[in-house]
């Protein structure tokens, strides 16, 4: 019986994660998320979905998570549209995703990210320690 209420409380903890982790996936996946780069912050970066009214750019790098992680990473083509990556992504901890892309004939670049916040049409990351330059 002392065992029981202790099974609660991690049982607790883990409905509130996969609660939190089910409403970051509702506003995250899905959408194309472009760099917003007016609006980083140091080491924060920021994203908005392609739906959004961008000033002028000459381009601008993004990406989109789907169902069963596939990952979709953009970036500017030679003719300033945008160029798919394929790759994938996975769930770390409830805020941290591991990404993983494979451009053509080229080795697997992995990136850990941050989800600092994610409310409306605005996204803002952060890569952690050790990751590549995939977002920037």
């Amino acid at each position: 019986m002392k065992y029981a209420s202790l099974l609660c409380l991690v049982c607790l903890l883990l409905v509130a994660s996969t609660c939190k982790r089910t409403k970051l996936e509702e506003q995250l996946l899905g959408k194309t998320w472009l760099h917003a780069f007016e609006e980083d912050e140091g080491d924060i970066i920021a994203y908005r979905p392609n739906t959004y009214d961008f000033p002028p750019s000459r381009g601008r790098t993004g990406f989109m998570l789907e169902k069963g992680g596939i990952l979709k990473n953009y970036t500017i083509a030679p003719a300033d549209g945008l160029e798919e990556q394929p790759g994938t992504w996975q769930y770390l901890e409830s805020d941290k995703i591991l990404l993983t892309i494979k451009p053509d004939d080229q080795q697997a670049q992995r990136f850990v990210i941050e989800i600092l916040e994610l409310e409306g049409n605005l996204l803002k990351l952060k890569r952690t320690e050790g990751s590549e330059d995939l977002l920037k």
